[in-house]
């Protein structure tokens, strides 16, 4: 289980980080070291592959939400490492009611999605151990909003996944 504080903090160092790093990656301005030797390893799907089958996926469940007067606010796609987040700043309008759909494709085991207040504060979350997560959310005013993808658990042997994400109202 993860805290948005400390999801906050990690984006905030990483940015902080990555800004001061100078071009070729060290402080000396030293080229960057040679990349290790390959492996043999089974072959993988290109990770634009990942992308799109999760993509896919939540393109369909779109699709069949437009039957039953959902609209689309926003929808994204991402790679995510086991254990990796990707956290997504809304703003959800008062007394709509969303619908905070996900898709991984078939290398994600367990996907999460988690929905903090403005402050931070838990309002929702997905419990299921699926790669297809969903949260409803009336907002009781509107602000912005925190969702937290979570890529929870990868199959054994895959070591990035696709995931696509939407944020539905009506």
């Amino acid at each position: 289980m993860f805290k948005l504080s400390s999801l906050l903090a990690a984006a905030v160092l990483s940015t902080a980080a990555h800004a001061q790093a100078p071009a070729g990656g060290a402080a000396t301005g030293a080229p960057p070291a040679p990349a290790a030797p390959a492996t043999t390893a089974a072959p993988t799907p290109p990770d634009n592959a990942r992308e799109k089958e999760a993509d896919t996926c939540i393109r369909t469940k779109i699709w069949a939400g437009y039957d039953q007067g959902w609209a689309v606010r926003n929808a994204t796609s991402a790679k995510l490492g086991a254990g990796e987040h990707r956290v997504y700043v809304i703003t959800l309008e008062a007394g709509l009611e969303y619908k905070l759909i996900a898709c991984g494709d078939k290398g994600v085991s367990d996907l999460d999605l988690v929905l903090h207040d403005a402050t931070g504060k838990e309002v929702a979350r997905d419990t299921t151990p699926d790669r297809e997560p969903s949260v409803s959310f009336t907002a009781p005013k509107t602000e912005s909003y925190y969702l937290a993808v979570f890529a929870a658990k990868l199959n054994p042997g895959v070591t990035t996944g696709g995931v696509a994400t939407a944020v539905t109202y009506k």
